[in-house]
């Protein structure tokens, strides 16, 4: 637990942005040389508050300065929507980019850069997921002829506690997401996790000589040579592990070979997936590649609660900073999840975070660690005859105005 207990949970969940490296980061790049009120520091806050709390605007967010809680918090009486526009517009995403890095290895120092298994070593899952904006808006983001669009390119890594976002690409969603793996696909001594449209023959056999671990799935219209075939289990999911070499002689032939594994998913269909892994069993590559749907569920989560679909600023800039500042609110909670020993989802700390904001941060993890003592009574038995002649009575005496409340229920009310 954290020592300093009896500062507010505000202070607890922004405390790491507040590091000496990006405050020094933010002095050298001069962008608030000029500034009078808003600082990167305030506006990192006042956006991450935003995603929090899904405001939809700018003005939402310069109106949530009327709650003195927060006001007092972010240390700002008031700022205008345009004021905001124009941070957000000037502020090089080079800076959130820097941040982020920095509280994701805060984050890996804290749990000791601890894998989710020890023995298979560290898991990276990459994906990319497409945001779609309007053309006529974004016209720097055009990717089709009736719409515009950016990719969010994103390595997670798999931990106990999570997934925890490792490093973000945002580009225009015209981009190929093979175009950014070698940005992606750099550490050795991890295992990368992708999915077919990652396949790069090219990069494979780079790989593979020089020691970088991969699992993906293979298309459908691979060309497979077989060179050698490992013995099966009769009762297990795997139903081929084969050496095999990929591509057409002459023209896209690996020169390594590759480790071909089938197996089934829930739905009995078959699924190929493709390694230079020799070591590991293959019920094991197949339960990792499993792993793979935990980034779809991190863009998933990140959609839904947070404000990604719809960006405060017009340009580029703007909206790279608003998506990478989403990323790092997620670290943040991460970290405020570790702080606080919570194990349970991370949608409770931001529902908790909601109405807990300003309290004492000792209220807060009571709060996050209580358990209900109520127990369910069963189903209720209902008198429909009782609450038509309670609701009878309230129409004949002239009080029935709350029947037009989408929300009251006459049962429990």
């Amino acid at each position: 637990m954290d020592k300093n207990t009896n500062k507010s949970t505000y202070n607890q969940l922004f405390q790491t942005i507040y590091n000496e490296k990006f405050l020094s980061n933010v002095k050298e790049s001069e962008v608030d040389a000029y500034a009078k009120k808003l600082t990167v520091i305030k506006l990192i806050q006042m956006i991450s508050y935003a995603q929090l709390e899904q405001l939809k605007g700018l003005r939402h967010i310069s109106n949530s300065l009327n709650d003195d809680n927060f006001s007092s918090a972010v240390g700002l009486d008031s700022i205008s929507a345009s004021q905001l526009s124009r941070k957000l517009r000037d502020l090089s995403p080079e800076l959130t980019q820097s941040l982020f890095s920095d509280i994701v290895h805060q984050f890996g120092t804290e749990i000791g850069f601890k894998s989710i298994r020890q023995e298979l070593g560290r898991i990276y899952l990459i994906d990319s997921s497409t945001i779609s904006l309007c053309l006529s808006r974004y016209r720097w983001a055009e990717f089709r002829k009736t719409k515009s669009g950016v990719k969010l390119h994103l390595r997670i890594q798999l931990l106990e506690q999570g997934v925890l976002p490792d490093k973000a690409i945002i580009k225009p969603a015209k981009s190929a997401d093979k175009t950014q793996m070698d940005a992606l696909v750099v550490e050795k001594d991890a295992l990368n996790v992708f999915d077919r449209g990652y396949l790069d023959y090219k990069r494979f056999d780079n790989y593979s000589n020089n020691g970088t671990r991969f699992v993906s799935r293979l298309k459908s219209n691979a060309i497979v040579e077989t060179l050698e075939e490992f013995p099966t289990n009769q009762d297990s999911l795997i139903k081929k592990d084969h050496k095999v070499i990929l591509g057409k002689d002459g023209t896209t032939k690996m020169q390594n070979p590759l480790r071909l594994i089938e197996t089934e998913d829930t739905e009995g269909k078959p699924v190929i997936i493709i390694t230079n892994d020799f070591e590991l069993s293959a019920e094991e590559i197949s339960d990792i590649y499993r792993y793979r749907w935990q980034i779809e569920l991190f863009f998933k989560w990140i959609k839904q609660h947070f404000c990604v679909k719809h960006f405060y600023g017009l340009s580029q800039q703007a909206v790279e900073n608003q998506l990478m500042i989403a990323l790092i609110t997620y670290c943040l909670m991460m970290l405020l999840k570790k702080k606080t020993g919570y194990e349970g989802p991370l949608l409770k700390i931001q529902m908790l975070l909601h109405t807990c904001l300003y309290v004492d941060f000792t209220k807060f993890v009571r709060k996050l660690h209580h358990k209900s003592g109520q127990s369910s009574r069963g189903r209720r038995c209902i008198d429909h005859e009782k609450v038509y002649n309670i609701t009878l009575v309230q129409v004949l005496q002239g009080e029935a105005e709350h029947l037009d409340d989408l929300t009251y229920d006459p049962i429990i009310a």
